[in-house]
């Protein structure tokens, strides 16, 4: 276990973000875990504006210990998270700007712009201290700020040992000129004092956006007849996005981390391991009549997950890894994609892995199944899921451009695997929400 900073004034005014404190966060990603103790492990003071960026150690009870990135800010005698308007985000931004290294108590950190961030920002770091800052609440797993509408801000809280794949997807599709995400603007690594680099932080440029695909999707179901048509003619949109995403990320198959091949042998039999994995944890996740129904439904399940390992015919790329609603951004110009980070309950080298795009398309459509089964819980008048989801998913495959042989099959394994990694990710976060994923899982074997 490494060694805590030494516990001098910035350690006992950083007391307050103890065990309790964490637990309670809503980027902490380990809410089934009882949390032992917290420590300050490294620190690094950004004079300019009185914060500091902080590496939490969060051990657990049963044995472990992750580290959590906290930007902090004095507040009298105790660090807090930061507010709007506290320069800490500027800060940040504007070292990305100028670039170099942020010397911490035992590491450091790196800050690393593109050539994309000059186009948002002419005037370098200077022009930063100009841009309003705005801290968004939105659910999510990490922290994030807009800066002046021109810049998105991005914190990864779980301090992750590798490479993040949304840097390294931004980077790629910036660089092939794919025109439905934002432009990567630079990056913040973590560089310890011993192991690998750890993602501190991604810059990109701002969408302005008229909210997500999730709550334009429900939206439109709510507002009756009219509105559901609509949300077929989204479908439609998202398809051909989704088949310019694929397209896009198959450009440049000799670029190292970006093939364009079929799969191997030992590719599928992964697959089906990993799918099945996403059953056991499915089941093991649940208790009582719950746990009943998942372990009833089991051997049809992984009948099913079989077909992975038989698709001797799909193809991999990289990936989106987390393709849903919540996504993408409804901007002026129609839909962008958001987010390539891959699910969060997935360690991060297996999210870097190239993989089935069908895995992207199995998550959409499990996430129009979501939104129709949440506008029907919610009242949306006349709404019935189960008339408007196959036109929904007919809509976005033809956009799509249809599935290639054989892809019937491992698509509806993918879909099944997705919805065993839903019940689990609800129990963790969400308990309330268990029913639509397991409800789901019963309807695909029926």
């Amino acid at each position: 276990m490494a060694p805590t900073v030494p516990a001098d004034r910035l350690a006992r005014r950083a007391a307050g973000l103890d065990a309790g404190w964490i637990a309670g966060q809503r980027w902490f990603r380990a809410k089934t875990r009882r949390v032992e103790s917290v420590t300050l492990r490294d620190a690094a003071e950004l004079d300019e504006v009185s914060a500091w960026l902080l590496v939490l150690g969060v051990a657990y009870a049963d044995g472990g210990e992750d580290r959590y990135l906290t930007p902090a800010v004095a507040d009298g005698p105790r660090l807090r998270e930061p507010h709007d308007g506290d320069g800490i985000w500027q800060a940040l931004v504007a070292r990305i700007a100028s670039g170099g290294v942020l010397p911490a108590e035992r590491g450091r950190f790196a800050f690393e712009p593109t050539p994309a961030l000059s186009e948002r920002l002419p005037g370098g770091a200077d022009e930063v201290r100009g841009l309003a800052e705005r801290v968004l609440s939105v659910e999510q797993s990490n922290s994030s700020a807009v800066l002046g509408d021109r810049l998105f801000l991005k914190i990864y809280r779980l301090l992750e040992p590798g490479t993040n794949p949304e840097v390294e997807v931004g980077a790629f599709l910036t660089a092939v000129g794919f025109l439905h995400a934002p432009a990567l603007a630079g990056a913040i690594t973590y560089l310890p004092a011993e192991g690998e680099p750890c993602a501190a932080g991604m810059l990109q440029a701002y969408l302005a956006a008229r909210g997500d695909g999730w709550g334009w999707v429900l939206g439109s179901l709510a507002a009756g007849p009219d509105g559901a048509s609509q949300a077929i003619a989204d479908a439609t949109e998202i398809g051909g996005i989704t088949a310019e995403l694929h397209a896009a990320l198959a450009s440049r198959p000799d670029a190292p981390g970006f093939p364009a091949r079929l799969a191997t042998v030992e590719e599928l039999a992964s697959w089906r391991v990993s799918a099945e994995a996403q059953l056991r944890g499915a089941i093991e996740a649940q208790t009582g009549d719950a746990r009943a129904r998942l372990e009833a439904l089991a051997p049809a399940i992984a009948e099913r997950l079989a077909a992975v390992q038989e698709a001797d015919t799909a193809r991999v790329t990289r990936i989106h890894g987390d393709y849903h609603l919540g996504q993408l951004l409804r901007t002026e110009r129609g839909f962008a994609v958001v987010d390539f980070e891959g699910e969060p309950a997935r360690p991060l080298a297996e999210r870097r892995q190239p993989s089935s795009p069908l895995r992207d398309v199995a998550g959409m459509l499990r996430s129009f199944d979501y939104a129709a089964r949440t506008a029907q819980r919610a009242g949306a008048l006349g709404f019935e899921p189960d008339a408007w989801l196959p036109d929904a998913r007919a809509a976005f495959l033809a956009a799509y451009g249809g599935l290639p042989p054989g892809g019937e099959r491992l698509l509806a394994a993918f879909e099944l695997e997705k919805a065993c990694y839903e019940v689990r990710y609800e129990a963790n976060n969400r308990p309330e929400w268990t029913w639509l994923p397991l409800a789901a899982l019963e309807r695909m074997v029926a």
